[in-house]
């Protein structure tokens, strides 16, 4: 993976189309996904067999119906293949697609929610954070008697003010002399930025207005216009 703002992998994709609509479509459908990043695009097996020997993406959209070296001819050659979710028109290729262990199988036209659904089974198949990640599942604050380390889980929001944040557990508010922005990047991808004040974790919203959401201690958090259409886009997971 490489890495994004936040500290958090990006999924590397690679386009594998000869057909300019369908690498317009999933383009578009990969720059509007958080946490996707476009690797290359390619018309062919050819330029897809140069773009592997410069790059390695973590998931692949391979069409089946190419000129001269068709998808599944490809995808046979390689090695060492990327995860792969195969994009046709035709339905009677799908018994092979599963035989090579595909991820999914997409008909065109591909609509956004089919994508999003091919976009989830790969994610279910990553392997699971192992203990090695275990620095990452605690914030660490200052305070008088020393540094505290809390539990990220335990976090319902942070709110900013000035130069400081009030990071707010559940019985409990702490004060870390540090920007929103830094806050943010330490956090993780479990939390949001809802407004230029408010950090919210993911899992604690439990309904959204057109201007606030509400979190499951029943606190009203506004949301900011500029942050809305990507807390949107990443509740649809």
């Amino acid at each position: 993976y490489s890495e994004t703002k936040n500290n958090n992998p990006m999924i590397e994709c690679l386009i594998i189309d000869d057909e300019p609509l369908a690498l317009e479509v999933l383009e578009k459908f990969i720059n509007e996904t958080p946490g996707l990043k476009l690797a290359g695009k390619c018309r062919n097996a050819f330029e897809a067999s140069e773009q592997l020997l410069k790059s390695k993406p973590d998931l692949m959209f391979l069409d089946i119906e190419m000129p001269l070296v068709g998808g599944i001819q490809f995808l046979k050659s390689l090695p060492n293949p990327p995860k792969t979710i195969l994009a046709t028109a035709y339905k009677e290729f799908a018994y092979e697609g599963f035989e090579l262990e595909v991820v999914d199988y997409l008909l065109k036209p591909i609509s956004y929610d089919r994508f999003l659904k091919a976009l989830k089974k790969f994610k279910e198949q990553l392997p699971a954070a192992t203990d090695l990640d275990q620095e990452e599942k605690y914030l660490l604050i200052k305070d008088r008697k020393g540094i505290l380390r809390i539990s990220k889980s335990e976090i319902l929001f942070v709110e900013g003010s000035k130069d400081y944040v009030k990071v707010v557990i559940t019985g409990q508010t702490y004060l870390m002399l540090q920007t929103m922005k830094e806050t943010e990047s330490l956090l993780g991808s479990k939390f949001i930025r809802v407004h230029r004040s408010y950090i919210v974790a993911l899992d604690q919203i439990k309904l959204i207005h057109s201007d606030s959401l509400v979190l499951k201690n029943h606190v009203s958090i506004p949301i900011g216009n500029v942050f809305k259409q990507e807390l949107l886009d990443k509740l649809k997971y």
